[in-house]
C-alpha cells in the first residue's frame, strides 16, 4: 500500500499530487536589485516534484529586507524574474506559492533605504544576527512603527500579493514566524505597544488579521497560507503565554478561511522539544484548513504524522536543499544526499543546483 504521505490532497481548488512540501528556504542568491535570476530558476525547477513548493522569503518592500541578496516582489524586474521561476516549475507540472516577508526589526541600517533604522512594533533591538556585505552582523536598533504607518505596511503586502499573482504563483504564504514582523506583533516579548496593535490578544493579532484580509482580497482564501512558530526562540523571541497567543492567531487564520496553517513544531531548525504547558495537539485541533507540519522531520516521522492525522502535509527544508528529487527518494526509501551548511547562504551553483538526483548519482 502507498503511505498517505505520497497520496494527493486537495485544498480548495488546488490538488497536490503528494503531501511533501518544500519549505521556504533563504539562500541569498538573488541578482543585484534583489531580482531572481537564471540560477534560481534552475534550483526551483529541479524541485518541482514537491507536492507544493513554498518560495524563499520574499520581501514585500525595501524596508522589509533583513539579509543581503534575498529576492523581493515589489519591482517590475523582480516580478519578471519570478515569472521565469513559476513558468519553469509549471512546465514540470509543479505548484509554487510565494512566501511574503517583512523582517521588521531583524535588519541592519546598511540594508535599509537611506540607511534608516529598521522598524518593529516597539523600539526593542533583537539580539540576533543578520547577513550583510560584511557577513553576519548584529541587528540594528529599530524604531517603533507609528500607528499611522500600519496601513502602508498592510498595503505593501496587498501589492506584493498582486505582484505574486502577476508573476504566476499559484498562491501565497504569509511569513508570520521566526521573529519577523508579524511574529513581533503577535508576541508580548517584542510588542509593548499601547495603541490598538498592542496589549490584548485581539490587539496583538490585529495586524495579522488586516494583512490576511488584504491578501485574501487578491487570491482566493484557500490559496493563502500562514506560517507560525509558537515555541521558537529564533530571532530573540519570547511570549508569556504562547498557547493563548497562537490559539488567537490560528482563530484569525480560520476567520480568513485560509487554505493551510504552516506550523514550526519546536525551536526552528534546532529542536522539537517544547516548553512546559505547550501542546501542539491542542493547536492542531484548532486549525480549520490543512495543517502543514515542519521541523526536523524524516521519512519515518513524516509518514507517521500524516497516517495518524497529526498533519495533513509535511514540509522539509534541509533535505530539499540537498535532494532535488526528495519525493522520489522518500518514496523508494533511497539514500539521501547530505546537506552542506557551508554553502547554504550566498554563493553560486555549488551547494545550490549541483546536488545530484538519484539517476545522476547512479550514473
Amino acid at each position: 500500500m502507498t503511505e498517505k504521505l505520497f497520496s494527493p490532497l486537495t485544498i480548495g481548488t488546488l490538488t497536490l499530487p503528494n503531501r511533501i512540501v518544500m519549505a521556504p528556504l533563504t539562500r541569498n542568491r538573488a541578482a543585484p536589485g534583489d531580482v531572481p535570476q537564471a540560477l534560481n530558476v534552475e534550483y526551483y525547477e529541479q524541485r518541482a516534484s514537491a507536492g507544493l513548493i513554498i518560495s524563499e522569503g520574499t520581501q514585500v518592500s525595501p524596508e522589509g529586507q533583513g539579509y543581503l541578496a534575498t529576492p523581493g516582489i515589489y519591482s517590475p524586474e523582480q516580478v519578471a524574474g519570478w515569472k521565469k521561476v513559476t513558468e519553469a516549475v509549471h512546465a514540470k507540472s509543479g505548484r509554487i506559492f510565494a512566501q511574503l516577508w517583512h523582517v521588521g526589526r531583524v535588519s541592519h541600517t546598511s540594508l535599509q533605504p537611506n540607511g534608516q533604522p529598521p522598524v518593529g512594533p516597539s523600539a526593542i533591538t533583537a539580539k540576533t544576527k543578520v547577513f550583510t556585505k560584511n557577513g553576519f552582523t548584529d541587528a540594528s536598533a529599530p524604531r517603533a512603527l507609528e500607528t499611522s504607518e500600519i496601513a502602508r505596511v498592510v498595503e505593501d503586502f496587498r501589492l506584493a500579493a498582486e505582484n505574486a499573482k502577476a508573476a504566476g504563483f499559484d498562491g501565497i504564504e504569509l511569513h508570520g514566524a521566526n521573529g519577523y514582523l508579524i511574529d513581533q506583533f503577535l508576541r508580548d516579548g517584542s510588542n509593548k505597544r499601547t495603541d490598538q496593535y498592542g496589549g490584548s490578544l485581539e490587539n496583538r493579532t490585529r495586524l495579522l488579521a488586516e494583512i490576511l484580509a488584504a491578501l485574501t482580497s487578491v487570491f482566493p482564501a484557500t490559496r493563502v497560507g500562514v506560517r507560525f512558530s509558537p515555541f521558537s526562540n529564533f530571532g530573540d523571541m519570547s511570549d508569556s503565554n504562547p498557547m493563548a497567543t497562537f490559539s488567537a492567531a490560528i482563530e484569525r487564520a480560520n476567520d480568513a478561511g485560509l487554505g493551510y496553517v504552516h506550523m514550526i513544531e519546536g525551536d526552528t531548525g534546532a529542536s522539537r522539544s517544547l516548553p512546559a504547558g505547550a501542546d501542539l495537539g491542542v493547536l492542531r485541533k484548532l486549525v480549520k484548513g490543512a495543517y502543514l507540519a515542519n521541523n526536523i522531520y524524516d521519512r519515518e516521522s513524516a509518514i507517521e504524522a500524516v497516517d495518524t492525522g497529526a498533519a495533513d502535509l509535511v514540509a522539509f527544508g534541509r533535505l530539499f536543499i540537498a535532494n532535488p528529487d526528495l519525493v522520489e527518494r522518500l518514496k523508494r526509501n533511497a539514500p539521501l544526499n547530505e546537506p552542506q551548511p557551508a554553502t547554504f547562504y550566498g554563493g553560486g551553483a555549488e551547494g545550490y543546483t549541483d546536488y545530484p538526483s538519484l539517476d545522476k548519482a547512479a550514473a
